[in-house]
C-alpha cells in the first residue's frame, strides 16, 4: 500500500488527463473550475486505498474515485448557491463566477458525470457501484434538506442532527471506502465492514469540524472561526450547551442564537464561554472519540492483514489529530 499524499498525487494526476472541457464552454467550465479548486481529496484518495486494503491495484479503483469527488464537488456547487456563500476554499464559487443559473446546471451536469464514470466497469461491478450510488446521493440531499429544515426550528434533538450529519457528510465517506472495495471484488461482508468504518468516521470527523469551527486556530483551520455561531447553526456544540446549561444560561444561549449582528466579535466569545462552561466542549470531544474508537473496533472485525489494519488506524488518527 501507499502513503496517503501518494494516492493523492495519483488521484489529482488521473483527475488531470480527463477531458473535462468540452462545449458549450460555459457548462463545462465551471465544472473544470470547482475539480480544480483542490481539497484534500479525502474521499477520492479512501476508495484508492481501500481497494488496495482488499488486494487490488489502486489504478482500477480510479474511475469511481472520480465519480465520488465528482459527485461531492457537485454536492458543494449547490450548497454554495444555497447557503449563498461568496467563497470556496478561498476562491469565488461558481454561482458568483457565472451566474446562478449556471451554477444549478453545470451542478446537474455533474451529477450525470459522475456516473458515466461507473461505466468503465464490467456489467457486476457498474451494477453494484450504482446501486450503492443511488442509495448514497438521495441520503445526501435528505440531509441538505434536514440541515436546512434545522434553521429555523428550536426542538432539534441530538438524535436527529447526528442523523442530518451521517445522512449529509458520513454516508459518503463511507460509501467512498466500499466503492473501493466493490472494484475489489471482496466479500459482501468485508464491504459493510469497511463502511461501517467509513461512516464512525465520517461521524467523527464532522463533529470535529463542529468543534473547530468553534476553537480551531484561525492561521490553520481554513475557514472563519465562529462560522456556525455566527449563522446561528445549532450544531452539536450548541445542543449539549442547551442541555447541560442553567436555565439562565439557556435563555442566553438562545437569544445570542436568533442574533445577527454587524460586528460577531462579542457574540462568537460568549457563545464559546457557555460550550465551556456547561461542558458542551467536553461532551463533544468524548464524541469525536467514541466515534473514532467505533471506527476502529470495526477494524478488528476485517480478514485483512494486521499491517493494513494499522494504516487505516492511523489514516483515522491523523484525521482526528488534525487542526484544519
Amino acid at each position: 500500500m501507499h502513503d496517503i499524499s501518494q494516492y493523492q498525487d495519483f488521484f489529482i494526476n488521473y483527475l488531470k488527463s480527463q477531458n473535462i472541457s468540452k462545449e458549450p464552454k460555459n457548462l463545462y467550465e465551471p465544472i473544470e473550475y470547482i475539480l480544480g479548486l483542490g481539497g484534500k481529496r479525502m474521499r477520492p484518495v479512501l476508495t484508492l486505498m481501500a481497494a488496495e486494503v482488499f488486494d487490488a491495484d489502486y489504478k482500477i479503483a480510479l474511475p469511481a474515485a472520480m465519480a465520488v469527488e465528482v459527485f461531492h464537488n457537485f454536492s458543494l456547487v449547490h450548497d454554495d448557491i444555497m447557503d449563498d456563500a461568496p467563497l470556496r476554499r478561498g476562491q469565488v464559487t461558481v454561482h458568483e463566477k457565472w451566474n446562478l443559473n449556471t451554477g444549478i446546471l453545470s451542478g446537474d451536469a455533474m451529477l450525470i458525470l459522475a456516473y458515466q464514470y461507473f461505466e468503465q466497469y464490467e456489467p457486476t461491478i457498474f451494477r453494484d457501484l450504482a446501486k450503492l450510488f443511488s442509495k448514497t446521493a438521495l441520503e445526501v440531499c435528505e440531509g441538505q434538506q434536514w440541515d436546512v429544515d434545522f434553521e429555523t426550528r428550536s426542538d432539534v434533538t441530538i438524535p436527529e442532527y447526528l442523523k442530518m450529519i451521517e445522512y449529509k457528510t458520513a454516508v459518503l465517506v463511507a460509501a467512498a471506502m466500499k466503492m473501493g472495495a466493490i472494484v475489489a471484488k471482496t466479500s459482501e461482508k468485508e464491504a459493510e465492514f469497511i463502511y461501517d468504518f467509513g461512516l464512525n468516521l465520517g461521524l467523527a470527523f464532522q463533529l470535529q469540524d463542529d468543534y473547530l469551527d468553534a476553537f480551531g486556530d484561525p492561521e490553520t483551520f481554513g475557514k472563519q472561526v465562529g462560522g456556525d455561531i455566527i449563522e446561528n447553526k445549532k450544531t452539536y456544540l450548541y445542543l449539549k450547551a442547551m442541555e447541560f446549561s442553567t436555565p439562565e444560561k439557556v435563555s442566553e444561549l438562545q437569544k445570542l442564537f436568533s442574533q445577527q449582528l454587524e460586528d460577531n466579535t462579542g457574540k462568537i466569545e460568549k457563545a464559546k464561554g457557555i460550550f465551556n462552561e456547561s461542558g458542551a466542549s467536553e461532551a463533544t470531544q468524548k464524541a469525536i472519540e467514541m466515534y473514532t474508537f467505533k471506527a476502529f473496533e470495526t477494524l478488528e472485525k476485517m480478514n485483512i492483514h494486521t499491517e493494513k489494519k494499522n494504516i487505516l488506524r492511523n489514516f483515522g488518527e491523523n484525521l482526528m489529530g488534525r487542526k484544519v
